[in-house]
């Protein structure tokens, strides 16, 4: 009657297994670490370099706990804080340019759990320490860029239409275009109100010339700065989810704010470098007119001057300068998708772009117009402008190019995750900038530790005394449900904050509360005459139904929290609706194991230990 079958015993044994090793890793913490990595993909810590680091180290008298070579980059592990910094500040001035130093924590898992896939908790930035920084977003150079946009794209229309303007020009939020004649103003605007439905048209007489004023719809200003906060939040997020800072925090804050925080990053300095390697692209026209001969040598009589009149002046990857024009053919926000490749003739790494159908157009009409003349493509990262490669125009080309002049494989896949990450919006300014210290977080830990412990002992103390040995099955399915609780965690890689430590406390209340409706159930069946072995049957089965009701409700208001709670709500909610999956197992699956294994296996049983009610087969009613 109470004899589970052996598959049965089997998922336990083997759920419990799993979660042993699963959650083992969360024991043995993490330790500071100093990373040095190249600033650049293309750019690696070799072994010598590795090897002269850590020699530097370890004359300085600073003990190490270990040293790892990976994906070209060398971590040096510490004992404390203390040592970490010290050790900062003596491999700093030793590392060339072109690589970044950088203060990190990292699991101090053993290898042989690694190997099986096993990894600690994420830890949020209140546990683990970390920087915070709040970015205020420049709402009105979103809407700037909005009407230099207007500008290229009218330009572009007209031109495909053969429509001919005397003037086009952006003064301040408007769109200015003067015409002489009267069938061309008429054609143009018959052409803007059909093509550009989110611009508002008025017509205005200027002398002997009449002109058409175009102003960007307020509510359209309003969606495309919604969207620009929104593009920025999702290009923060590609960046700094590519270049591996787990589990980053980035969202809205009020209208035109975003909040970002990096748990287990230490050094401020590193994290405002990550935050601003988003790049894009830029393509402009090489301003021929200003060249001195052929060659990538054409404008080094520019290399000490100011660039002439309307033109800029940038430098290639080799150092050569390069004059082009300040008018921009694309930029990056036209850019679909980007992909390392090779080229077919030469097999030099190459990035595959793919353009928007507006930019196709743009750089079809531009190259048709400008054949056997030089196109130069720009790479635009933060207070930084590299000329990627500036050939001639062979031939007229559209939706699809390649950029060559890359030095390898791993700069060809650095540039385009850059590409791919996409270009700011809008320009952002660092407003607030906060760092978690690691002890703060592990003062955070510590309490939230005595709190679950304490709390587990409580509840533990009470059950097992109020209901004997029934209570002490309890008790075991209780600490099952921790362990499968926090393995969950680990193999979810989910991050666990202090609201997350207080929803593991309430799991661990609302888990005793299905082993208390349990014991409650087989004793008023004992109560009402049955026998033990029925009365155990009845109580689980009985008492499953009302388990489960109460743990979806509660399972349905933890998704409502998850849904549409944000920050440290969604933390609370994950673990909150974990908890409620893995007490429903390990009551009704667990406890009912073990009660099985103690009474299972009896023909006659005349006592159950289940406090104040025990039953004797003398008692039983004639």
């Amino acid at each position: 009657m109470n004899k589970y079958p052996i598959w049965k015993y089997a998922i336990i044994a083997v759920a419990l297994v799993v979660s042993i090793i699963y959650a083992a890793p969360n024991l043995f913490g993490e330790v500071p670490v100093v990373q040095v990595s190249g600033a650049r993909a293309s750019v690696r810590v070799d072994d010598a370099m590795r090897s002269d680091l850590e020699a530097a180290v370890k004359g300085a008298g600073i003990a190490l706990a270990g040293v790892d070579a990976a994906e070209g980059q060398a971590t040096f592990r510490f004992a404390d804080t203390d040592a970490q910094i010290k050790a900062r500040d003596v491999i700093a001035p030793k590392v060339p340019s072109g690589y970044v130093v950088a203060l990190n924590l990292q699991a101090n898992t053993p290898r042989w759990l690694q190997a099986l896939g096993a990894k600690p908790m994420y830890l949020g930035l209140d546990l683990r320490g970390g920087v915070h920084f709040l970015l205020q977003v420049d709402m009105k150079a979103a809407a700037n860029k909005s009407v230099e946009r207007y500008v290229g794209d009218i330009r572009s229309m007209l031109r495909d239409k053969k429509v001919y303007y005397s003037g086009l020009a952006r003064e301040g939020d408007r769109v200015v275009l003067r015409f002489r004649e009267p069938d061309q103003r008429a054609a143009a605007l018959k052409l803007i109100e059909k093509e550009m439905p989110d611009l508002t048209i008025r017509e205005q007489a200027a002398g002997d010339e009449a002109a058409i004023i175009a102003t960007i719809k307020p509510e359209v200003v309003k969606k495309e700065q919604e969207l620009a906060l929104q593009q920025n939040i999702q290009t923060l997020r590609n960046r700094v989810n590519e270049l591996g800072v787990a589990e980053p925090i980035i969202q809205q804050q009020g209208a035109d704010r975003i909040v970002v925080q990096l748990a287990g990053v230490q050094d401020p300095g590193r994290a405002k470098e990550i935050l601003g390697r988003t790049a894009t692209l830029e393509v402009r026209l090489v301003s021929e007119e200003h060249a001195a001969g052929p060659g990538q040598n054409a404008f080094m009589q520019y290399k000490d001057q100011p660039a002439p009149f309307g033109t800029d002046k940038f430098s290639d990857s080799e150092g050569n300068t390069v004059v082009v024009k300040k008018a921009l053919v694309i930029t990056g926000d036209r850019i679909k998708d980007a992909q390392p490749g090779f080229d077919q003739r030469d097999g030099r790494p190459v990035v595959s772009m793919a353009l928007d159908d507006t930019g196709g157009r743009i750089m079809r009409q531009t190259t048709r117009e400008n054949l056997k003349k030089r196109m130069a493509m720009m790479l635009v990262e933060r207070n930084s402008t590299t000329v990627l490669t500036w050939p001639v125009i062979q031939e007229e080309f559209g939706n699809r190019f390649q950029i060559s002049g890359i030095g390898d494989v791993a700069e060809a896949r650095n540039l385009a995750l850059l590409l791919r990450a996409g270009a700011l919006a809008a320009p952002m300014d660092i407003i607030e900038e906060r760092t978690v210290g690691p002890s703060l977080g592990a003062e955070n830990i510590a309490k939230g530790f005595k709190s679950v412990v304490y709390g587990f002992a409580a509840i533990s103390l009470f059950i097992a005394v109020y209901y004997a040995l029934f209570g002490v099955i309890s008790v075991a399915a209780l600490g099952a449900n921790l362990l499968f609780l926090v393995a969950l965690l680990s193999m979810l890689q989910a991050t666990l904050t202090l609201p997350g430590i207080a929803a593991i406390a309430l799991a661990l209340g609302m888990a005793i509360d299905a082993n208390v409706l349990i014991n409650e159930r087989v004793r008023e069946e004992l109560r009402a005459g049955m026998s033990p072995q029925m009365a155990i049957q009845a109580g689980y089965e009985r008492a499953f139904g009302t388990i489960f009701d109460s743990n979806i409700t509660t399972l349905i208001a933890g998704l409502a929290l998850l849904a549409f709670g944000s920050g440290p709500v969604r933390g609370f909610a994950v673990v909150h609706c974990l908890g409620i999956l893995t007490s429903i197992f390990s009551a009704v699956m667990v406890s009912r194991g073990i009660v099985n294994l103690i009474y299972g296996g009896r023909k006659k049983v005349t006592k159950v230990s289940i406090g104040n009610t025990e039953w004797h087969k003398a008692q039983t009613p004639a």
